[in-house]
């Protein structure tokens, strides 16, 4: 039995100014998983935050913390994001010079560990190292910015991770970031995804609890699952 849809609300779009009060907000909605996109302009170009803005984060919700460090060398702040409070944490392919290494560390401090694709890399590299993994995080836009158009392809890249995790008897989650909205979000449920985040359709227009209540109705109905 594959796990329900989920929505991770993406604050890398709410107000920072009021941070504690957006992520309310969306878990209000029925937000179960708050996305943190971690940017060092080098591997993306966009700077966003790091582990201090994560350790206030942990203080404001019990939601787990997914982050999605879009960042050179990793492996080295891998243990920060741990002490404040981590408890997702996923890394690119094309940044990880060592993944399987990385993954390990990842799960050494006790955190659930991803692999991220960008939208140019195939999913087939993944295949030796999916039985380490508790989600495979597909980008939908190239990454940096949020507000982007949903990438066509990516729905193939998430059908032929749905073939993989069958055909390796494996249980790992298929999360999409990027362009994930009202009008995108019934056709990536259908091809297999089931944690989809959500930042600029969730906070951009200033009503999250309602807008994470909307596309989870939308993203239930296509998955054909009960919609509370």
């Amino acid at each position: 039995m594959m796990p329900m849809v989920e929505l991770l609300p993406s604050i890398l779009s709410a107000d920072f100014a009021r941070l504690a009060d957006e992520v309310a907000a969306a878990e209000r909605g029925g937000g179960t998983v708050i996305h943190v996109d971690v940017m060092d302009g080098h591997f993306v170009p966009n700077i966003t935050l790091g582990p201090p803005v994560v350790k206030s984060l942990r203080k404001a919700t019990t939601l787990p913390l997914d982050c999605h460090l879009m960042i050179e060398n990793p492996d080295e702040y891998i243990p920060a994001f741990a002490e404040a409070g981590a408890n997702w944490v996923s890394v690119h392919y094309e940044a990880c010079r060592h993944l399987h290494r990385s993954l390990e560390l990842i799960a050494h401090h006790g955190m659930k560990p991803g692999v991220v694709l960008n939208p140019a890399t195939r999913v087939n590299l993944l295949t030796d190292i999916l039985p380490m993994v508790h989600h495979v995080l597909v980008m939908s836009v190239n990454p940096g910015f949020g507000g982007q158009q949903f990438i066509p392809f990516s729905l193939d890249k998430i059908r032929r991770l749905v073939e993989l995790r069958k055909e390796l008897g494996l249980g790992f989650r298929i999360e999409v970031d990027g362009g994930v909205a009202h009008d995108t979000i019934a056709a990536i449920v259908q091809a297999g995804a089931d944690l989809l985040v959500a930042g600029n359709a969730v906070f951009g227009g200033g009503h999250p609890e309602r807008d994470v209540r909307a596309l989870l109705m939308t993203a239930r109905e296509a998955a054909g699952e009960p919609v509370q």
